[in-house]
């Protein structure tokens, strides 16, 4: 009897940004987050890749649909791996300066907040995601400001 051994499932493809900006008020390093009423949670802008679509062109897109904002990308940050409904999900990311527009609430994401890098490490709901915080920092060399 021959054993049969099962294909490993393919993950999940998605991408999103670390989408940052200077503080219009003291220039200061700010994060966008998400918030996502049908999750509950805070994240960083990030979505489902479409048949054929790039990584680095669906995380500038989910930026736009989620954030309102356009932006341009910049260094590739960790890829996240986890398990969705039992399903492998990877998540390419970018860090993404936000170069203008205006937020919108909706169905999807229902606020936005910018903050600096350790109130926005505090604030996320995901372990995975506080690390793509101390990325950007890493990739940009910038000081974190820890309390």
């Amino acid at each position: 009897m021959a054993e049969t051994a099962e294909k490993p499932e393919r993950p999940i493809r998605a991408a999103g940004c670390v989408l940052w900006r200077r503080s219009p008020l003291d220039g200061e390093l700010e994060i966008a987050l998400v918030h996502r009423p049908k999750y509950d949670d805070w994240s960083h802008p990030k979505g489902k890749l479409k048949r054929g679509e790039s990584a680095l062109d669906g995380a500038v897109r989910e930026v736009a649909e989620e954030t309102g904002m356009r932006c341009r990308p910049g260094a590739p940050l960790p890829t996240a791996h986890y398990v969705v409904a039992g399903r492998p999900k990877e998540v390419r990311y970018w860090a993404a300066e936000a170069t203008g527009g205006a937020f919108s609430p909706n169905t999807e994401v229902d606020r936005l907040l910018w903050l600096p890098p350790a109130p926005a490490r505090n604030r996320l709901t995901h372990d995975r995601d506080r690390s793509l915080i101390d990325a950007l920092l890493d990739a940009f060399r910038l000081p974190d400001r820890r309390p």
